[in-house]
Parts: C-alpha cells; sequence; structure tokens
C-alpha cells in the first residue's frame, strides 16, 4: 500500500507540475527591446503585435486561460474521482464511490462462494474420506451424506458444479462492471472539463402562445411554441 501511495503521490506531482509550467515573464517590454516568439513558450503565453511591429508577450499561469480536459482525464485516470473534483463536480463522489463499494462487495461476496463450491466440488470428485468439504453444504440439501453419496450423487455434483459456474460467471461481470465504471468516470471528468464554461443562459425558457397562420384566401388562429434564450 504505502508503494501505491507514493506511485499516485509521484503522478499527481509530475502532471500538476506538467500543467502548471509557465513561460519565464516577460515584464516591462520597451520599443527598443528586441523579443523573438521562439524565447517564449506559446502554449502559456499571449503574444500581441502592437502597431509600431512590436511583440508584447505577456506570461501567465496555467488555468488562467480556461480548464484543461487533458488534465481532468489525467487525473482521473490517476485516482477514481480526481478528475470529478477537479471539475467542481462533488455531488458525483458518493455516487461514484458508492458504485465502487457496491462492485467491490459483490467481487468478494461471489469469489468467495465460487471459491467454496469449487473445492467442495472438487473434493467431491475425489471421494477423499479426510477431506469432505461439501459436508456442510449438504444441511442446505435436507439429505444424509449417505444419500448424497449413493442414490443423490449424479444430482449433488450437477448441483456443485452449476453453483460454481454461476458464482463465477457473476464474480467476472463484476469485475467487468468495475473496469467499466472507471472508464466511464474517466469520459465523465473529460467532458465536464470540455463543457466546464459552456454557457447557459438562465433566461431559457419554454412557453405556448397563439399565433395567426396566413393563408391565400383567408387568416385563421393557431398556436405556436416559443423557446427564448
Amino acid at each position: 500500500m504505502n508503494r501505491i501511495f507514493w506511485i499516485i503521490l509521484f503522478l499527481l506531482s509530475s502532471a500538476t507540475a506538467w500543467s502548471q509550467e509557465e513561460a519565464t515573464p516577460v515584464e516591462n517590454i520597451g520599443a527598443a527591446d528586441t523579443i523573438t516568439i521562439a524565447d517564449v513558450v506559446l502554449r502559456d503565453s499571449m503574444v500581441t503585435i502592437l502597431p509600431n511591429g512590436d511583440k508584447l508577450i505577456k506570461s501567465h499561469k496555467w488555468g488562467a486561460m480556461g480548464h484543461s480536459p487533458h488534465t481532468a482525464t489525467m487525473y482521473a485516470a490517476v485516482l477514481p474521482g480526481l478528475g470529478q473534483i477537479y471539475n467542481g463536480k462533488y455531488w458525483k463522489l458518493p455516487i461514484l464511490y458508492g458504485g465502487i463499494g457496491a462492485l467491490c462487495y459483490a467481487i468478494h461476496f461471489n469469489n468467495k462462494k465460487y471459491v467454496t463450491y469449487k473445492n467442495a466440488y472438487r473434493d467431491f470428485l475425489i471421494g477423499d474420506p479426510n477431506n469432505k468439504s461439501y459436508e456442510k453444504l449438504i444441511k442446505k440439501t435436507g439429505l444424509t451424506l449417505e444419500e448424497i453419496e449413493t442414490t443423490h450423487r449424479s444430482w449433488f455434483q450437477g448441483a456443485l458444479k452449476s453453483n460454481k459456474d454461476y458464482f463465477r460467471r457473476y464474480r467476472d461481470l463484476s469485475y467487468f462492471g468495475l473496469i467499466g465504471l472507471y472508464v466511464i468516470q474517466i469520459v465523465d471528468a473529460a467532458v465536464d472539463a470540455h463543457f466546464f464554461k459552456f454557457d447557459v443562459s438562465d433566461d431559457l425558457s419554454l412557453e405556448w402562445q397563439p399565433t395567426i397562420v396566413p393563408d391565400m384566401e383567408n387568416k385563421s388562429l393557431g398556436a405556436s411554441l416559443c423557446i427564448t434564450f
């Protein structure tokens, strides 16, 4: 766990350093100063051409010009939920971690049952008298050990195999669900970052109103749907 913690901390530190990299500040640019565009990082600078041909260069820190979908995606990939925190969508965290918790519990539960039935199925096939892990499962059938090992042997063996395959299948599906949730939260963080500054007016409204429908011969009354934004 300590190694995983330090790896995550290193990745976050590297990502923050890369994202917040800024060009060398250029201040007090005079008319006699000679500055070339190659001297600055265009991604982190604004270059303004003055009327006399001089270049006015303003350096800014990352984030001053907008929200970064790349950073949101990278954060979400490193740690689930971190991209949502970066986008300010804190209300999604309980949903995300609730889903992660539910899937982790499903994996644990199904894997535990799978191991139980797998061992019981193996021991029943081997028939070792000193190793009968399936005895505790016989109680659920209402039959005796002697009945299971004689007249109901074929049925009990099929039941053990069926349960083993059942819990293995749902354990694997839970793993796929966890991977799917991980991918979805990355996509969600990227999409939210793209629409971070999407302007939706508070005046958006929808209403019906009467209207006059022109005709070649006469006019008639009708209704129209008006969207205001």
